[in-house]
C-alpha cells in the first residue's frame, strides 16, 4: 500500500499579496511619519529613516505579514 503524497501548498498570488502588504504598510508608515515628525523635526532625512525603517521592517516581519497569511490566506 502506498501512502498518499500530500499536496504542495498553493503559492500566494504576488499581486494580491503585495496589495495586502500595501494595505498594512501604508497606514503604518503614515502613522510613524506623523508620530516622529515633532520629535525629529531638526534631524536630517537619513537620521529619521534610520529610526523609522527598523520599526517598519520589524512590524512587517513580526506583525503585518503573519497576519496577512493568517487572515487573508483564502484570497492569496
Amino acid at each position: 500500500m502506498s501512502a498518499a503524497i500530500p499536496a504542495a501548498p498553493k503559492r500566494p498570488n504576488r499581486i494580491r499579496f503585495s496589495f495586502f502588504v500595501f494595505l498594512g504598510v501604508y497606514p503604518l508608515v503614515t502613522a510613524l511619519i506623523y508620530a516622529l515628525a515633532p520629535l525629529t523635526s531638526e534631524w536630517q532625512i537619513w537620521q529619521r529613516n534610520l529610526v523609522m525603517v527598523p520599526m517598519i521592517v520589524l512590524s512587517m516581519v513580526f506583525v503585518i505579514i503573519p497576519r496577512i497569511h493568517r487572515h487573508c490566506h483564502r484570497w492569496l
